[in-house]
Order: structure tokens, then sequence, then C-alpha cells
């Protein structure tokens, strides 16, 4: 496969709920099942930033680094002979550019819509400051203060079940799917002194997710992320 898109992902909150996987079964595309994590189904919103983006090798003026917050589900796709392909699915994903939104929902059949943002990443001494806001009405957020010390993501933990997939998926139809892949290294995380997540769910995705009002992540983390590659999709059936 041929890359579509270049960039850097910087600076990832990552907020993780534990969710009945019964919400999310008109969700899931055809071909892929939920991807569990002792015995937990997750659901992620995930703040960060776009930087140095590319497009087929282009960089567009005023579109090359730019917010995004997604709330992202997990799945897998089992190939006979191959181990599991693990990947996300996304319910919305905000950016602050329509253009931005228009190319992702039309070539990867996304669910982007654009919405005022903001950010800001603030190192005072040994801990940074890492914030991401939108606005739907008012302005939702999500922030959090950690030791400038980054740590490696240990194997078998719920940082490495959340931040190892590489694969993207996209209900197109109840029997087809559209897939693509996601190539980076592994990432490292900071540890998380203090969060605070300002985000009404219902409103920003709808009433299958207004329980997250009402209930604290199982985690919240910050990786550091990298230069990633997004590969051209192809459809399944």
């Amino acid at each position: 496969m041929k890359v579509f898109l270049k960039a850097e992902w910087r600076k990832l909150i990552m907020v993780n709920y534990a969710i009945d996987p019964k919400v999310l079964e008109n969700y899931l595309p055809a071909n892929t099942e939920l991807d569990i994590w002792k015995g937990k189904c997750y659901v992620s919103l995930i703040g960060f930033m776009f930087l140095n983006t590319r497009v087929k090798g282009i960089k567009f003026p005023f579109h090359v680094n730019f917010e995004e917050v997604n709330l992202r589900f997990y799945v897998k796709r089992n190939i006979e002979g191959e181990m599991s392909r693990r990947g996300v699915v996304f319910i919305r994903e905000i950016v602050p550019k329509p253009i931005l939104s228009f190319i992702a929902n039309k070539l990867y059949k996304e669910h982007y819509v654009s919405m005022p943002m903001q950010h800001e990443w603030k190192q005072v001494e040994d801990a940074w400051k890492i914030a991401y806001k939108w606005k739907k009405e008012k302005w939702h957020s999500c922030e959090v203060q950690v030791s400038n010390e980054l740590q490696p993501i240990l194997e078998g933990s719920e940082e490495e079940f959340i931040t190892e997939h590489y694969w993207g998926y996209s209900k197109l139809s109840e029997n087809k799917t559209l897939e693509y892949r996601v190539n980076h290294p592994r990432w490292e995380i900071y540890p998380v002194n203090s969060y605070s997540i300002e985000v009404d769910f219902k409103a920003l995705y709808g009433q299958d997710f207004e329980l997250l009002n009402h209930q604290l992540p199982d985690s919240v983390f910050l990786a550091e992320g990298s230069e990633i590659q997004v590969f051209n999709y192809r459809n399944i059936f």
C-alpha cells in the first residue's frame, strides 16, 4: 500500500473508559470483532496535536499543525494464516478546519466534524501541563499535568493495549468495511499527576454515550507520540 499521509502525533492525552460492549454493537464494522482487554471493553477520548502534516508529500498552507480530539473503540480482524489485525473505529473526530473534515470523510469515510479548538502546552520546571479544548455550544476540555520524565510502556499493560493498534476501520454498510494501516514506533508515556475532564459526551457523541458523563475513567495517561504514516485504504467484504 502507498502512504497517503505523513505527520507527527504529539502529546496524546488518552482517557479510557470501560463500557458495556452492547453499546458498540451498532458501530462495529463488518468482518471485525471487539478487542477486549482482561475482560474489559474500552472507549477512549483522545486529544493530541497533528504536526508537520503532509498529504501525498505536500504541505497545505494553514493545515500543517492543528488539534484533533476523537472518541474511539478497539477491534480486531482475524485473517487465516496471519496475526489478528488490531485496530480502532472512530465514533467522531473533531478538528478545527472544515477542509480536513471534508477530505477525511470523503476519502476514508470517517466521522470528522469541525469546531473551534485550542490547545495549551506549558512546561514548568519538571512538569508539563497539556490541555485541549473544543467548542460545541460551550467549551469542552481535557487536561493533564504530568511529570517531565518519559517512561517505556510495559508489555501486557493497559497502556500497551490502548496504544498498540495499527489499523483503522470504518463501517460503510452492514457487510462492507473500509480498512487502512497506520505505522508508528512504540511510544513512551509520562506519569500523570492530575487530570480534568470537562466533556458532555451526549452533546458531542449522542445518546449512546451519555453514560460516560456519569462515570470516572479507568485510566488517564499522556503518550509523547511520534512520526506516523497513514496508508491508502481498501474496501473489504
